[in-house]
């Protein structure tokens, strides 16, 4: 596992359900709100400052999406993509990489052919059986609560970039 984990140079994700709760709440006038975890926002400022890419590939297309992906920065955002491979194929272009220096995590059927494909899946603790049983890892925490900051953490640690560095930026 640490040596895969050495090679990532890029860490893609779905939203819901993975950055989120995978609760989606809309009011009476079509208001959306969706939760995300504090933590996982700020190691994805991490991930970015020690020099990985990052990537959002979402099936729904969402306001609420696109505004946190821009809060973050995030460095390549595909959302309302059904399937979800064609995007991907379009981010290792972007960014230069092979299948064997992405990590993704999913949650759900949509991310199974992604999850296959990359040098490192992960599924969060509240993924499908199926998401669980393709992944290399499977969280403790759950998605929207600081699953994303797990992995993060253990890309870092292998890397040997993970240090209270990280927060004097």
């Amino acid at each position: 596992m640490k040596e895969a984990l050495k090679r990532i140079k890029v860490l893609a994700m779905d939203v819901d359900g993975v950055l989120t709760d995978g609760k989606i709440i809309i009011d009476a006038n079509g208001v959306e709100t969706k939760n995300f975890d504090v933590q996982d926002g700020f190691g994805i400022v991490f991930i970015r400052q020690a020099g990985i890419k990052t990537a959002v590939i979402s099936s729904r297309p969402s306001g609420v999406t696109k505004h946190r992906t821009d809060d973050l920065k995030i460095d390549k955002v595909f959302t309302g993509v059904y399937p979800k491979m064609g995007s991907y194929e379009q981010m290792l272009k972007d960014f230069k990489v092979k299948d064997e220096e992405v990590c993704f995590v999913g949650d759900d059927l949509a991310d199974l052919a992604i999850l296959k494909r990359v040098g490192f899946a992960v599924a969060v603790a509240n993924a499908v059986f199926e998401i669980k049983k393709a992944a290399d890892h499977v969280t403790q925490r759950r998605g929207g609560d600081g699953a994303v900051r797990e992995v993060v953490e253990m890309i870092l640690k292998a890397q040997g970039k993970w240090g209270p560095e990280l927060y004097e930026r």
